[in-house]
């Protein structure tokens, strides 16, 4: 697992960059217990851990299915305890060996600094055309934002997130040479690598979902998308507009209330604040706005419990959130797996760091499957047009990895 965070001045950020390399020990479950056995996983290595929570596993939180089309076949959790690691932080790298393997130091670093890696990959690069497709057209699209829109009428809900897919079938990719286009594309802030077995997961993710420094969480929930102009005025009024924009900030808003919420399972009484409210950054692709919230924690809170009452994180569910997830999956024609769910790592002191995995493509390389989902906050004052119109912005950037 390579997690980079492209030299985005970020103030929570603990490292520029990490590389977790090799499994000493490995927890891979479906969604039944997995949480419980993530605790034990945790408890029991004591000791750096990273891996993915698939979106579906809110069928152990919650009373819950997941039923739709999954053409990628990733576990639902997946951790690995790394035999090799290197932390990144300005000009310095901290490198970490199990002892086991801790004599491989040296033969390692004359191999990082030989060309032998770059010309491997440079062999490796793969010119077949990629014929991308819809799982969901644009009249079906229409149409089903418009249930949805019936469902907010009855009061059944007030915003739920609603994603499709977009995949290519019997192709095959570089991983590494299309995260490398991706990333560079974007270049955001939790960017990240997976490579797992046959299965791969390359991200251009402009989002945190959650972290733990200590007794202080952080949570930073992204709602409200507008694009990027070339003419600097342009774009200037783009972010301004994004900023005021009524629809956009009741998004953010009715996200943040359930991220306070969220956390508030496992707060000190009275300490969940709002730090940031409706901010907007600018990406190389897009403008975001993103509010950060934050609470404090006793010193004993096990770090799982933490990431188990607030998972999936607020901005790709809805609200209220159980009711949200029923219709989002009645509504999409797509099992959401690891997309919409998240990438991270736990320190041996039960700190942890996790992303959120949107703007990303996931492959499976034995079935030859390409998949990329993008997904919009649908509100009682969402246009069927303007929401399809943002997938296809969020779109653009894994597009044109894999396309050209």
């Amino acid at each position: 697992m390579w997690l980079d965070s492209n030299n985005h001045n970020e103030p929570y950020s603990n490292y520029d960059a990490i590389l977790a390399v090799d499994a000493f020990t490995t927890l891979r479950t479906d969604f039944f217990d997995a949480f419980e056995r993530l605790k034990e996983y945790q408890n029991i290595t004591n000791d750096w851990i990273f891996g993915y929570l698939t979106y579906d596993l809110k069928n152990t939180t919650e009373h819950l299915k997941s039923e739709n089309f999954d053409g990628l076949n990733f576990p639902d959790l997946f951790f690995f305890q790394p035999k090799k690691l290197f932390l990144i932080k300005d000009n310095h790298v901290e490198i970490k060996y199990l002892k086991m393997v801790d004599d491989e130091i040296e033969d390692d670093i004359r191999l990082l600094e030989s060309d032998v890696t770059s010309n491997a990959v440079e062999k490796a690069h793969n010119e077949t055309p990629i014929k991308i497709k819809l799982r969901i057209h644009k009249d079906d699209y229409f149409e089903k934002v418009n249930k949805m829109l019936a469902h907010i009428q009855r009061g059944d809900i007030y915003e739920a997130n609603f994603c499709q897919e977009f995949y290519a079938e019997n192709s095959e990719i570089n991983p590494l040479e299309t995260f490398k286009k991706l990333n560079a594309i974007s270049k955001p802030p939790f960017a990240s690598f997976l490579k797992f077995e046959d299965k791969y997961m390359m991200s251009a993710s402009p989002e945190r979902y959650i972290k733990k420094d200590g007794t202080t969480v952080i949570s930073q929930p992204i709602k409200g998308t507008a694009k990027r102009s070339e003419n600097i005025e342009e774009d200037t009024k783009l972010a301004n507009d994004l900023s005021k924009d009524l629809k956009e900030r009741s998004e953010n808003i009715m996200i943040v209330d359930l991220v306070r919420n969220d956390l508030s399972h496992t707060a000190i009484k009275g300490s969940v604040e709002v730090k940031e409210l409706c901010k907007v950054y600018s990406f190389l692709q897009v403008h975001q706005m993103i509010s950060t919230v934050q609470s404090q924690i006793h010193p004993d809170t096990n770090p799982v419990e933490i990431v188990k009452t607030t998972f999936p994180m607020g901005s790709m569910t809805g609200v209220p959130k159980l009711s949200a997830m029923q219709i989002i999956e009645n509504l999409e024609e797509t099992k959401r797996g690891l997309y919409s769910g998240s990438v991270g790592y736990f320190t041996p002191n039960g700190d942890f760091d996790f992303n959120v995995i949107i703007r990303s493509i996931l492959y499976n390389e034995t079935k030859q499957y390409i998949s990329y989902s993008v997904g919009g906050a649908i509100t009682a004052k969402s246009d069927p047009l303007k929401e399809y119109e943002e997938c296809l912005i969020k779109a653009k950037a894994m597009r044109e990895a894999l396309e050209g």
